[in-house]
């Protein structure tokens, strides 16, 4: 069984999903936290990972 598994990033503003990444979920313990673009806010947020 693969351990890189996709997540979904959420943006913390508008609540929205607006990306898919990847992440070793074996190593990376934590939650994903990236400041990202948000189309629909038009500026950089805070994304966090979603289930």
């Amino acid at each position: 069984m693969s351990q890189k598994n996709r997540v979904k990033l959420q943006c913390t503003v508008c609540k929205k999903i607006n990306y898919n990444t990847v992440r070793n979920k074996k190593t990376n313990k934590e939650k994903l936290e990236l400041k990202k673009f948000c189309p629909w806010c038009r500026k950089h947020t805070l994304h966090k990972e979603v289930k």
